[in-house]
């Protein structure tokens, strides 16, 4: 039985990595699947997370096409282009966040509204004005129940919770190095 994770175009497990430089297109594509992820969250409050996030990844997508000898990594484009560097900056942020709650809620049987909420807390909020977090406020509040969200991305639970793990682990392993040449550019 296939999982949402078997259905994604690519899977964070997929991207290449070789000495801590991330490959651009294989991300782009991963990244895309956490977009589609919060469309299994079912509700529209996640609508603005979806669309800055799919906006970040049009950012880099666009310098990767309009320079492709300079943007076989993440951290080349993000050199050579300010347009992008800003959105590897906000896509990482939001990765972040989704590895945190997805993390906090897999290791625990908390609800979702509780994972993403401390997890927002404890990532995006100090970056996001009032009026965002009003919104993201919203959207926290708007998370379905945990069981009714794991059974959305997947019937074999057992297979979910394996697949959800190793997609994790792959995802908080490029967030960690993203961090990494973020804070050191001053991005």
């Amino acid at each position: 039985m296939s999982t949402f994770f078997d259905t994604c175009k690519r899977n964070f497990k997929d991207v290449p990595v070789v000495d801590d430089k991330v490959s651009t297109t294989e991300f782009l594509e991963a990244s895309e699947s956490v977009v589609q992820l919060f469309d299994v969250l079912g509700s529209t409050a996640f609508v603005p997370v979806q669309r800055d996030m799919t906006g970040n990844i049009k950012k880099i997508r666009d310098a990767q096409l309009a320079h492709p000898a300079t943007s076989g990594t993440l951290q080349e484009i993000a050199d050579s282009d300010p347009t992008a560097a800003e959105g590897l900056l906000w896509l990482n942020r939001g990765l972040e966040f989704t590895s945190l709650a997805l993390r906090k809620n897999v290791d625990s049987n908390e609800e979702l509204t509780a994972s993403f909420t401390s997890s927002y807390n404890d990532s995006l909020k100090k970056h996001h004005n009032m009026i965002v977090r009003g919104i993201f406020s919203v959207a926290m509040k708007a998370c379905p129940y945990r069981a009714d969200f794991y059974k959305k991305l997947g019937d074999d639970q057992a297979a979910v919770e394996t697949k959800m793990k190793e997609w994790l682990a792959a995802l908080e392993k490029i967030v960690g190095i993203l961090n990494v040449y973020l804070a050191a550019k001053k991005i």
